[in-house]
């Protein structure tokens, strides 16, 4: 399946759920042209504090996101084949059909949309490593690894993340 169609089955099963609450923001203080680089349409429930912090921290990043709030989000984790091993609490997909899953640092986001990865699906922080953007809790910092995943299932280290200043 191509990814532009990938996208769009993505979304049109996304919208077949039920909404617990659905919030669509596009944060208008970015220029066009950033707006036209990276778009992420977030999928999260509605009262999960480190989302929002996460989508602000990817803002803040030079990127728009727009939210999409249910109450169960395994749906489109299934539908983007991220294992449960992989998994966090959000996960944010590109127009061309790549997953973001959990607390991945903007920085190798765009750093990861520049390269060529035809067999991945995209990047994984799984679970919710203290520290990570989204996680910050005053001065603890938990290093963690940004994992790339494939379509086969499998993943690897694409980054290993050691100290908190690492994230920008």
């Amino acid at each position: 399946m191509k990814i532009r169609t990938f996208f769009a089955v993505a979304v049109t099963i996304a919208s077949n759920h039920v909404f617990a609450n659905t919030e669509h923001q596009t944060h208008q203080h970015l220029s066009d042209a950033e707006q036209n680089t990276i778009e992420l349409i977030v999928y999260k429930t509605p009262t999960c504090g480190c989302c929002k912090k996460w989508i602000d921290h990817i803002n803040d990043q030079g990127m728009a996101t727009q939210s999409r709030d249910y109450r169960d989000i395994s749906f489109i984790k299934q539908e983007l084949n991220i294992r449960p091993n992989h998994r966090s609490c959000h996960t944010a997909v590109t127009h061309d059909g790549f997953a973001f899953e959990g607390h991945v640092p903007g920085k190798y986001i765009r750093q990861f949309l520049t390269e060529n990865h035809p067999e991945a699906i995209g990047l994984s922080v799984p679970a919710m490593p203290v520290g990570s953007p989204g996680m910050e809790m005053a001065e603890h910092f938990m290093p963690y690894q940004i994992l790339i995943l494939y379509k086969d299932g499998s993943s690897e280290v694409y980054a290993q993340v050691s100290h908190y200043e690492e994230q920008f």
